[in-house]
């Protein structure tokens, strides 16, 4: 079988923490010498790779930009060195590639035309509350963004309560920084009280903070700091 080139999955930083602390060394190493980088935002990619160091000056690195637009035949066309050897990396704009990100598309793209897919050791988010939440780590799902309007997602985070109490299933969520605040209150109000809820905030950052009790003792504490802050909502209803 011909050897291909390597789509390497980067994961990037959740927040402001040297590379260090988030990244092996031998990653950062990778990340520095790869020549053609995919990314959603060429600004925050070039800004990851300023962080870790580059073998070449950063104006020589090829970043080309994913976005809602970008159709299965311009990532053939990206990924298309590739079949004659090399290293082309894909980065997110937080934390692992591909997870709960449009590069999956890449990587599926790359499967297809059978060049070698490596993903590297970094920071997920949400492996990494779920670690840290004391709820079923076995059986989880993460959903993405609730809705925005408050009755459609008072509506949903009970019936994701009821499917986490039929299967005993961890529900994962998340939720731009500006609502953070608000779907604290809503999931106090919309969560049974045996249901128990995990937040994590600014993981792997000097802001981290994780707590997880059940929603009838998260009642009776003071508001935890969201605001403005990447924060991630874990929930496991109780019998």
């Amino acid at each position: 079988m011909k050897s291909t080139g390597t789509l390497h999955l980067i994961p990037v930083g959740l927040g402001d923490a040297p590379p260090a602390a988030w990244l092996p060394a031998a990653v950062q190493e990778l990340a520095g010498r790869i020549p053609t980088y995919i990314a959603e935002n060429a600004k925050t990619a070039r800004a990851f790779l300023k962080q870790v160091g580059t073998l070449r000056p950063l104006q020589e690195i090829t970043i080309h930009t994913l976005d809602g637009k970008t159709d299965a035949r311009q990532m053939r066309a990206w990924l298309q060195p590739l079949l004659s050897g090399g290293d082309i990396g894909l980065v997110s704009e937080a934390g692992c590639p591909a997870v709960a990100d449009p590069g999956a598309r890449v990587v599926a793209e790359a499967h297809d035309m059978g060049i070698r897919v490596a993903p590297w050791v970094g920071p997920s988010s949400i492996l990494l509350s779920l670690m840290a939440s004391g709820l079923d780590g076995q059986r989880f799902a993460f959903h993405g963004y609730a809705p925005v309007n408050a009755s459609e997602r008072a509506a949903q985070l009970k019936t994701w309560e009821a499917l986490s109490l039929k299967h005993q299933q961890t529900q994962i969520l998340i939720e731009t920084p500006y609502r953070n605040e608000a779907m604290f209150q809503a999931l106090l109000q919309s969560l049974k009280g045996n249901t128990r809820l995990c937040v994590a905030r600014a993981l792997t950052t000097p802001d981290e903070w994780i707590a997880s009790h059940a929603v009838s003792r998260w009642k009776t504490l003071p508001a935890p700091d969201l605001s403005k802050k990447p924060a991630i909502f874990l929930f496991l209803a109780g019998r």
